[in-house]
């Protein structure tokens, strides 16, 4: 079987007014084979550069063999000059022909991903609800007081999510959001009561059983992350997720001055960008992204590590309907412990 034609493809949707365009991929075969994947920079300021890169890579695996992902994978990341060391554009690019090529895989021998990686694990997967800063519902509703919090995790709650992640550091109490000079350096103290004042009130309101996971978004800083963090702990707080920009030294000072556990990944891509973290404990949660670290260095992750979370995006359709596909299917694999960010039955 052989690799014929590649179609990218730069959709478009409505979403922060029709800035989140997903960059999706169909690998076609001279067996009427097909495989579709998914570069994940959907949203940020990545799309046109993710839709280039995708091109960029289709040109080089025409002809190949698309059962053999591993040398696939490893050409684009050897011969390409910018794949070694690369960020999060070149391996989303990646990504978007490995997810396809496990695409074909798994129709050309008539078998779920999963049993592909080794065997079904589980029935079903703990998930929990994410970013209810915009509120949970449809559309993106900006919650600013101690109340708004605490209705919308109430709501997560009641429709059965023992788990939940909010950001509470990103809408003020008035209006408009925090920039980066309010939420970096040691931070003014109202900044300080608004933010216990959150997630006190999200605590009450979802009681002891329910975790709480705090989002950042490495909009805050080593020195805010200490401060929010030793602020809210008390109210048992499930791991602390990019609590400074990704690198091993400021994570385990996060983690180190806290306590908590420290979550990253999202921005961190091939094992050999972990390895750090793991030598010096400055992660306790890993959350690579299938859609920017590619299926191939995702399945060596989770078959070595236990505590595995799945990166962002399908409650706000940051990414498109193949990306949870494919998540779905790989993640009856995972040995992972903490809970992952679906909305989507198992298929």
């Amino acid at each position: 079987m052989k690799i014929t034609k590649v179609e990218i493809l730069h959709l478009k949707t409505n979403l922060k007014n029709g800035h989140w365009r997903p960059i999706v991929c169909r690998i076609y075969t001279d067996e009427g084979i097909y495989g579709d994947g998914e570069a994940a920079l959907a949203y940020g300021e990545a799309q046109s550069a993710a839709f280039g890169i995708v091109q960029n890579f289709a040109k080089l695996i025409i002809g190949m063999d698309p059962l053999a992902h591993e040398i696939i994978w490893d050409k684009l990341y050897r011969a390409t000059f910018w794949g070694q060391n690369g960020g999060p554009v070149i391996f989303a690019g990646i990504s978007a022909i490995d997810i396809a090529l496990w695409d074909i895989k798994g129709k050309h021998y008539n078998a779920p991903i999963y049993q592909l990686l080794g065997g079904k694990r589980r029935e079903t997967l703990r998930t929990y609800a994410s970013q209810l800063q915009f509120g949970w519902g449809p559309d993106i509703v900006p919650q600013r007081t101690p109340e708004d919090y605490a209705r919308e995790a109430r709501k997560a709650v009641e429709e059965g999510y023992d788990a939940i992640k909010i950001d509470f550091f990103t809408f003020k109490p008035d209006e408009g959001t925090f920039t980066d000079t309010d939420r970096i350096g040691l931070l003014n103290p109202a900044y300080l009561r608004m933010y216990e004042a959150r997630v006190k009130a999200v605590r009450e309101a979802v009681g002891p059983d329910v975790d709480i996971i705090i989002e950042n978004h490495s909009f805050t800083d080593s020195q805010s992350a200490t401060q929010l963090g030793n602020l809210v702990k008390k109210y048992d707080i499930f791991y602390f997720e990019e609590p400074s920009t990704p690198t091993p030294q400021l994570s385990r000072f996060v983690h180190e001055e806290t306590g908590l556990p420290v979550a990253n990944g999202e921005r961190i891509y091939t094992r050999w960008q972990y390895i750090e973290y793991f030598k010096q404990n400055a992660i306790q949660v890993i959350q690579p992204d299938v859609g920017t670290c590619g299926e191939t260095f995702f399945g060596f992750m989770v078959h070595y590590f236990s505590t595995v979370i799945i990166t962002e995006a399908p409650e706000r359709s940051k990414k498109s309907a193949i990306w949870h596909m494919f998540l779905t299917w790989v993640c009856r694999f995972m040995p992972a412990g903490a809970p992952s960010p679906l909305r989507l039955p198992f298929i």
